[in-house]
């Protein structure tokens, strides 16, 4: 598998310089400076580009191009930003950009509750509390009947930790919820989320899959003139949040993007902390099923709680088998090999990491700090040596 590692660009307070240190030989970036619609021109993307080749790295991946609002309800000036959205795309491919993973998910990306959630080794995870998001929905947002969204008794222990908390409390949890992290595009108030959320209001399940199936049979083409391989993120969590619609969460969701455009250019990232984030997914029966049309991975790992709360743990040391997960995607790496495709190596990153040692003193993206992902690649790493010299050549 390529061995590569996510950087924000040159504000990422990771050198490249680590990123080498590090054993990863390919970038993960984006032109995350230009996040509002507009097309990234040959000369933006080659600055990006000619960055990453300088310190003797490749831009393997592209995460991500934006996915505007207007696309997902498919209202207002969609055309322009889908036409901006298929230049952006074929001026990657041109430029010799693989890989373009984007994600679907409306109003609010990634999604946590706790950005240092202190572990027993010391260090810092991120953690989605279900009870601290449902007071934040119900009791402080004040969502429109958002207390139907969940069991009852989640919402009386919801108010029970929201009566807990000081004004100080409630601006943290805010904060970590709405005010953006990394890869999200979008950064909101109060008022200003409730307004976005406001605007689903008439957009269900059945819609917002439909305004996927229009995307990618615009998109798709574009990718297979440039020679790109689309990877569709998974909704993170993958349920809904605000009542909002998701539909890349299961193996059911991944199907049917996949039949929508069936073609080889529009595939998956198989994200194994998102997909295994929840409790009816199984994350390497689904790189089982999905081995072919998976174009990226992202190897992180999850503990999760009966109430849907899930904590990134060690990558080793979740709820998902990584090590069967990485067989898995290895053995396809073989098959493709053997079938002669171009693309027989999947590229990998390892997705987040603890905040460790003097990380924790340091400014860091949250999730992205350098000695957490450095010790989870090195772990990944020495899996795949294993599994590269079990399996048959």
């Amino acid at each position: 598998m390529l061995q590569t590692w996510r950087w924000f660009g040159p504000e990422d307070p990771i050198p490249l310089d680590h990123v080498r240190q590090a054993g990863a030989s390919g970038v993960v970036t984006a032109l995350h400076h230009i996040y509002d619609g507009r097309v990234w021109t040959p000369a933006d993307i080659e600055t990006r580009k000619g960055m990453v080749e300088a310190a003797g790295l490749a831009w393997s991946v592209c995460e991500s191009i934006p996915v505007h609002t207007s696309l997902k309800l498919r209202a207002g000036p969609w055309r322009r930003y889908l036409d901006n959205w298929k230049d952006s795309l074929a001026n990657l491919g041109r430029a010799g950009i693989p890989v373009v993973c984007y994600n679907f998910m409306p109003v609010v990306d990634w999604t946590r509750t706790n950005l240092r959630h202190r572990m027993p080794s010391t260090g810092y995870a991120l953690r989605f509390e279900m009870v601290d998001f449902v007071a934040y929905d119900v009791f402080v947002l004040k969502r429109n009947r958002a207390e139907t969204d969940y069991p009852q008794t989640l919402v009386d222990a919801a108010l029970e930790r929201f009566e807990a908390m000081d004004e100080a409390a409630i601006a943290t949890l805010e904060t970590t919820i709405i005010a953006g992290l990394p890869g999200g595009e979008d950064s909101y108030t109060r008022q200003g989320i409730a307004e976005r959320i406001a605007a689903f209001d008439d957009i269900g399940q059945h819609e917002m899959r439909e305004n996927l199936l229009e995307f990618l049979k615009e998109v798709v083409p574009v990718a297979e003139d440039v020679g790109v391989r689309l990877a569709i993120h998974p909704d993170d969590p993958p349920f809904s949040l605000f009542g909002l619609p998701r539909i890349v969460s299961t193996a059911e969701d991944a199907r049917a993007v996949l039949k929508a455009v069936d073609r080889p250019a529009n595939g998956l990232t198989l994200c194994a902390g998102s997909y295994g984030s929840r409790a009816d997914n199984d994350a390497v029966a689904m790189a089982e099923a999905f081995a072919d049309r998976i174009h990226f991975a992202h190897l992180r790992n999850v503990t999760k709680d009966q109430d849907g709360s899930f904590t990134e743990s060690d990558h080793l040391d979740g709820d998902v088998d990584m090590v069967a997960l990485i067989k898995v995607l290895m053995t396809e790496e073989r098959r493709r090999a053997a079938d002669g495709r171009a693309d027989a190596v999947i590229p990998m990153r390892p997705d987040h990491g603890h905040l460790l040692a003097d990380d924790i003193g340091k400014t860091t993206n949250p999730g992205y700090s350098l000695i957490g992902r450095l010790k989870g690649l090195a772990e990944l790493r020495g899996v795949m040596t294993a599994v590269d010299a079990l399996l048959p050549a």
